[in-house]
């Protein structure tokens, strides 16, 4: 079962890569993979489902990096950068894909087990930005509201998701995201510090 599942993994990673999400069909994921059509859905009730199961893994490959990224960053701005940069470098390689699975996170079925477990990793890079920001209101001799932390969390998630979305629709001719998405960030830093 192992090596079926990795077959249709690696033959879904490689069609997405190559071709983009919506021009791929599970019949071509299925003839790659060498698995019947059949078998595949056993393992991705959709297409859908194959490009969770996919972006998931790099997804959570991106948060590690970011992870690694920020521990080496002393000022708290430029950690929280570090800790999302990964995840929009690798949505700018194939920013249709990057879409389609983020529309999937937000939109997708809720019982759907990869959409479960992409929820998961947007939990996981939220709670260590709320971690970064907690430590550095500590830091500072101030209150610690992991509450707020979790809020400014989510919110810096939130731009990162709308800066991604940005790359493929063309919004704000004229202003370079990367450098909007460190100011944004910046604010929320400097509005969750102030508060406390």
């Amino acid at each position: 079962m192992q090596v079926k599942r990795d077959r249709i993994f690696r033959a879904a990673a490689e069609l997405f890569d190559e071709r983009g999400f919506a021009a791929v069909t599970t019949q071509e994921i299925s003839e790659r993979a060498d698995v019947a059509a059949g078998t595949l859905f056993r393992y991705a009730s959709s297409k859908s489902e194959l490009l969770l199961m996919v972006y998931n893994e790099e997804f959570g490959r991106a948060i590690t990096s970011g992870l690694e990224r920020a521990a080496g960053e002393e000022d708290v701005i430029d950690a929280i950068v570090g800790l999302v940069t990964p995840v929009v470098e690798r949505a700018r390689e194939r920013s249709e894909n990057s879409i389609a699975y983020q529309r999937e996170l937000l939109f997708g079925s809720p019982t759907e087990r990869f959409r479960s477990e992409g929820l998961a990793l947007v939990a996981r890079l939220e709670s260590a930005i709320a971690d970064r920001l907690v430590r550095e209101a500590e830091s500072r001799g101030c209150a610690a509201d992991e509450d707020a932390a979790r809020l400014a969390g989510a919110a810096v998630f939130a731009v990162m998701h709308l800066a991604v979305a940005r790359m493929s629709t063309g919004a704000h001719p004229g202003h370079d995201a990367t450098e909007d998405l460190r100011r944004q960030i910046g604010q929320i830093v400097t509005g969750f510090l102030q508060a406390r």
